[in-house]
């Protein structure tokens, strides 16, 4: 039975009495309006005599009225008459029509699923076509600009397939449709959710409008430290203008849209986001790396090539997350949601997918005005989340350890992005081996655990964290190991007694020392030193011990008590960075590598690690990823020398004892170095091999013996530490 009366197409005001109470009725029916009464709508619409303006004008009337009061109840049907909405927004023969039109599109922008859009565009992108009448032009870009406001979220998601259609607007020669433009493309780009990049919005659209202002433009975007996921939202506005910064003759432009393009490409997590804009920006790379002049921009614009490239070979092997329509098809159908509506609560789903909503309470509240209850929405929830969230679907984990963080962050050192919306899960007693290539940012992520700087990571009044490092403050040195210790603030506020503190230095082997816990730090050998940050750690009674290179400078007996001491540790978790591969094989039952600014964890120790990963067996080779070797520079002539074995610096008969010390460190040795020598000095910590150097170099003067130099040789000592916190300097 018809709900449309006669009175509905008469216009004006009987139009609107009738279509308030046709919204009444609609409001109350479960699936809107009689298919019949949609069939007339359109047929009213579509019919463009002059003397049925009113039918038309009314048609739109009821629309409006039913969008705003009826709301989702017949929205699976209003959305299909878009289309003649907007072919009525420019009626020839009625003003009214073209008005209530106008009106009935915006109230439709307003009331509409903030998922709905996908039902509407083709038909609103068609509408932008330079062929259609300008207000049609028109009243689709003010429905875009409406929608956007009241729906950020599914704007967004269709940028990509937006932005190029409304930029080839925003300078028509029809003031109407530039004006409509120029305001949707600013509308449109404020959905962008990405905070490195809304600052530079206004600025962005004002230069996809003004080609002069691309290049100050993209001088602001070069300045950025990008940390945020960057989707497909951002890149469709921001790449079309840095197509236009290969096109400027200046080098130094071409240099910084590469840096950008460089910046932003390590943050693309899907790369399907990515993917529809490949196919221009690296053949403008590629062109710039060969022809720019500047060898450092070449250098620079290469490395971005790289990173598109890298991003090109990820979809080779990239399990889609985009919903198939299909799929989707065939899950609403499953879930039993009623045929009348299916194919929109498809749209609607789909969107919700793309869309990235993890919270299956977020479906149910979406679709419920579409008659799809909370136990219908779950269910198509969970078969479509398993399929296409798969961050969203937690590993289950065969492990009863108390689990001590779990949590989601990224971390940056300066304006390099390090780690990147990466998740770290630590359970107690377990031991993880950290791995990474160079510069990767290990000892950065435990530094900024210690102090306190990773986002979620409970803080010390909930879980107590060391960093344990061979750290020597220099203002300190020249105190006792027991008051170094107590000098430290952690120390002092947990209240530690110096009892404590000596019997932990005499239990990790202070007591073999001539004067124990007391003897100064400033004397302490690489391996000394490394046992005197343990012993500090374990006055802390930590929770989580940080170890970055926790074997280096010691002997083969005290690498085997530290490896003893961490595996005797059952309460206590341990991050261990290592270039010990026995280390890591012994102590580590589960390894955290960085890879593409992502931790990604595994149980097993090192060699299982690497029986799955052969790869990472490159971070314990002697050899450059880059292709770098060292060359020292070639020695000239020394006056006198004239073979490989005559003596370039010699000591006979030294001994030397530090000032503190009643024994000599070392006593009566002899030693001669010449251009053939080779000499590994091998001994136990402590027994005086960098202090046998010290005295060789001249750094240190003995109390007996001589120690002789040629006048002539050129001397490089590189100290135990000397590199320690080089990147301190950097």
């Amino acid at each position: 039975m018809s709900l449309l009366n006669a009175g509905v197409f008469d216009g004006g005001d009987a139009s609107r009495t009738a279509a308030s109470q046709i919204a009444s009725q609609v409001k109350s029916s479960p699936s809107g309006f009689p298919a019949g009464d949609v069939t007339s709508l359109a047929d009213a619409l579509r019919d463009g005599a002059k003397g049925t303006a009113a039918k038309r004008e009314g048609a739109c009337v009821v629309i409006e009225t039913v969008a705003k009061e009826a709301k989702a109840a017949a929205e699976h049907q209003t959305v299909a008459l878009v289309a003649d909405l907007l072919k009525c927004c420019a009626d020839k023969h009625s003003k009214e029509t073209q008005t209530a039109a106008s009106a009935a599109m915006e109230a439709l922008a307003r009331t509409m699923s903030a998922h709905g859009l996908r039902a509407v565009l083709p038909s609103l992108l068609e509408a932008m076509d330079p062929k259609e009448k300008w207000q049609t032009m028109v009243g689709a870009l003010n429905f875009l600009a409406v929608f956007a406001q009241c729906s950020p979220m599914s704007t967004s998601e269709a940028l990509n397939d937006v932005i190029p259609v409304v930029t080839q607007m925003v300078n028509d020669s029809k003031e109407e449709v530039s004006v409509a433009a120029r305001e949707c493309l600013s509308k449109i780009c404020e959905s962008i959710d990405n905070r490195d990049v809304e600052p530079f919005i206004p600025a962005l659209v004002s230069a996809t409008i003004d080609h002069e202002e691309v290049i100050e433009c993209v001088q602001k975007l070069a300045s950025t430290t990008f940390v945020q996921t960057v989707t497909a939202a951002p890149l469709a506005l921001i790449a079309p203008l840095l197509l236009l910064g290969f096109r400027v003759r200046s080098t130094a432009t071409k240099r910084m849209c590469a840096v950008i393009i460089n910046n932003m490409s390590k943050l693309v997590e899907d790369p399907e986001d990515a993917a529809p804009f490949l196919p221009k920006l690296m053949p403008a790379l590629e062109k710039a790396k060969e022809e720019v002049t500047d060898p450092e921009a070449r250098a620079v614009c290469g490395k971005a090539f790289e990173q598109l490239q890298s991003i090109e070979e990820r979809l080779k092997t990239h399990n889609s997350v985009k919903a198939v329509p299909d799929v989707v098809a065939k899950e609403v159908a499953n879930a039993g949601v009623a045929k009348d509506k299916a194919a929109y609560v498809q749209t609607l789903v789909c969107s919700l997918v793309n869309c990235k909503v993890h919270d299956d309470d977020d479906w149910a509240d979406e679709l419920k005005a579409y008659g799809v209850d909370e136990a219908t929405a779950k269910k198509l929830f969970a078969p479509l989340a398993k399929l296409y969230f798969t961050d969203a679907i937690e590993e289950e984990e065969d492990d009863d350890a108390e689990l001590l963080c779990d949590c989601k962050f990224t971390l940056a050192y300066g304006s390099k992005v390090l780690l990147h919306n990466t998740k770290l899960k630590l359970r107690r007693g377990h031991k993880y081996g950290l791995l990474g290539g160079n510069d990767s940012g290990k000892t950065t992520l435990m530094r900024s655990i210690a102090n306190e700087q990773v986002d979620g990571f409970p803080p010390a009044s909930e879980l107590r964290t060391v960093f344990v490092e061979a750290d020597i403050i220099g203002e300190l040195s020249d105190l006792p190991c027991v008051d170094y210790i107590l000098a430290d603030p952690r120390i002092k506020k947990a209240g530690i007694t110096e009892e404590v503190v000596e019997r932990m230095l005499i239990s990790v082997g202070f007591g073999e020392m001539q004067n124990g816990a007391r003897n100064l730090v400033t004397f302490l050998s690489g391996g000394w030193r490394m046992k005197l940050a343990l012993a500090r750690a374990m006055c802390l009674n930590a929770d989580i011990l940080l170890m970055d290179e926790p074997t280096n400078h010691l002997d083969v007996m005290n690498v085997k008590w530290v490896e003893e001491y961490l595996l005797g540790l059952k309460n206590v978790t341990c991050i261990i960075v290592s270039h010990d591969t026995g280390l890591l094989d012994r102590v580590c039952n589960n390894i955290i590598a960085i890879d593409s600014l992502k931790l990604k964890q595994s149980r097993g120790n090192l060699s299982d690690y690497v029986a799955k990963n052969p790869k990472a067996r490159s971070f314990f080779e002697l050899k450059s990823s880059t292709g770098f070797v060292m060359r020292f520079p070639q020695p000239g002539f020394i006056e006198g020398v004239k073979t490989k074995t005559k003596p370039l610096m010699k000591m006979a008969g030294v001994t030397y004892t530090y000032p503190v010390n009643q024994e000599p460190t070392v006593k009566d040795v002899t030693v001669q170095v010449s251009l053939a020598s080779r000499v590994a000095c091998v001994g136990p910590n402590g027994v005086g091999k960098s202090t046998m150097i010290k005295l060789l170099t001249g750094e240190v003067v003995p109390q007996e013996g001589t120690v002789w130099k040629h006048p002539n040789a050129r001397v490089a000592y590189v100290a135990q530490h000397a590199f320690h916190h080089i990147e301190q300097h950097l």
